[in-house]
């Protein structure tokens, strides 16, 4: 029986683990997006931006799968199979997905009638929104509580708003 329990605490500690990568790659897809919507929003065509992201995702997504496989052969000396890279894959594919909601919002206030300039702001709030729930869902998942949970939920908000800080910072001070 212990052998039993030792087994299902690893697959446990297997699933949060997953759970976590995943988590963690939507924050970092999140964080990407702001940063290109408080980069290039308002100098860029709509259609121009929105490629911009997903492409600059899907390139730091397989970058970083590339890096961990390579860091993978390197511990293990050995190749990672076809079913363990199309595993990787997928549990990081939150790192592309985080973009659907701030480039949706981006497109519908352009439809809306704003300029390119305030739609790649409204999309840039709606990926410090998806941040911020990402730290909440973060912190709530670790079963943080009060003060702590607010301290981890305001982290990420705060590095939303230190990207748009730091872009003023540099465009409008140091140019």
């Amino acid at each position: 029986m212990a052998g039993i329990t030792a087994g299902d605490g690893v697959q446990l500690s297997l699933a949060a683990n997953k759970k976590g990568r995943r988590r963690a790659a939507g924050i970092y897809g999140a964080i990407i997006t702001a940063a290109i919507f408080d980069t290039a929003g308002g100098h860029l065509s709509t259609a121009a931006l929105v490629v911009s992201v997903v492409v600059t995702l899907l390139v730091y997504w397989l970058a970083e799968q590339y890096a961990e496989l390579l860091g993978e052969q390197a511990e293990g000396g050995h190749l990672p199979s076809w079913a363990s890279i199309r595993g990787a894959l997928a549990g990081t594919w939150p790192m592309v997905s985080a973009s659907y909601a701030p480039l949706l919002a981006l497109l519908l206030a352009r439809l809306a009638g704003a300029s390119a300039l305030v739609a790649a702001n409204v999309g840039l709030a709606a990926a410090i929104v998806l941040l911020t729930i990402h730290g909440w869902s973060a912190g709530r998942a670790a079963q943080l509580r009060g003060w702590q949970l607010f301290f981890a939920t305001s982290i990420a908000a705060a590095l939303g708003l230190l990207m748009i800080a730091l872009k003023d910072l540099v465009l409008i001070h140091l140019h």
